[in-house]
């Protein structure tokens, strides 16, 4: 009978291939995402029974919610504070998907190409957006 401790590791890798480059990649800011403003299948990957954990997809376009300071999807036609797009969802983060907040990394400075992020996004004007992302 072997009983020696062994260690394993795992290794992930983000899909961020929506990220052109690193530029302004170590300037995110801490936020706090609103998970009831988020839906299964387009902004998040589910749990199962396989992995406990919910996983919102980096790259998601997000706006300030103006009532609450959480943030939700960017909404374009919305009137709550979502309507402007603040940044992207820096990176994938998992979540239990029982709780009502989860804690995020706001990119919003850097270069994205529009085609890979994880959803469908019509840049909005000046007015409406950060000017410090750059999008192509």
């Amino acid at each position: 009978m072997d009983i020696q401790p062994m260690t394993t590791t795992e290794t992930v890798t983000a899909d961020r291939r929506w990220l052109r480059n690193l530029h302004g990649s170590g300037m995110n800011a801490t936020i706090t995402l609103d998970v009831s403003k988020f839906t299964s299948g387009t902004h998040y990957t589910a749990a199962t029974a396989t992995n406990p954990y919910a996983l919102f997809k980096s790259g998601l376009p997000l706006g300030k919610i103006t009532a609450s300071g959480l943030y939700g999807p960017y909404a374009s036609g919305a009137s709550d504070g979502t309507q402007v797009l603040a940044g992207l969802l820096a990176t994938e983060t998992q979540f239990n998907p029982a709780v009502t907040k989860v804690a995020g990394a706001l990119l919003a400075h850097g270069d994205v190409d529009i085609a890979k992020l994880p959803v469908a996004l019509t840049v909005p004007a000046a007015a409406s957006r950060t000017d410090l992302i750059r999008f192509s």
